[in-house]
């Protein structure tokens, strides 16, 4: 396999008022929140328009489990099926199946201090 993360697709984290986090992370850092949080477009070493969001989650969120972590990293990927099935062959936790979406595929995994990472093939287009 050639490529397996090819850069950050997101940051996520807990937090007891979202709407709150953000209008103090646009008003102070000026971040362009939405009902998401903030998305950071950029380009990749081909020169494509690519973006990593950053979202706060509500505290009581189950979308981290089984992690008990207040955060969970995204990554991206490329070819996620195949990456997914060398994973599991490598022994790592996999949760659940692999999603698809207009914006991309996701599939979730374990490391080994527990936390729950998100792998992300995306469509970038979907958002432009």
């Amino acid at each position: 396999m050639k490529n397996r993360v090819t850069g950050l697709g997101g940051i996520f984290f807990k937090t007891k008022d979202p709407d709150q986090i953000k209008t103090w992370y646009k008003k102070h850092l000026g971040l362009n929140t939405d009902n998401y949080g903030c998305s950071f477009w950029w380009k990749d070493q081909d020169g494509n328009d690519a973006m990593t969001q950053w979202s706060p989650f509500s505290s009581d969120t189950k979308y981290f489990e089984p992690s008990e972590k207040p955060f969970m990293i995204n990554f991206r990927v490329e070819n996620l099926v195949e990456l997914m099935e060398e994973l599991k062959k490598e022994g790592v936790t996999i949760v659940g199946e692999i999603a698809e979406y207009d914006y991309g595929k996701f599939g979730y995994i374990m490391d080994p201090d527990g936390n729950k990472l998100e792998l992300w093939e995306p469509v970038d287009k979907a958002f432009l």
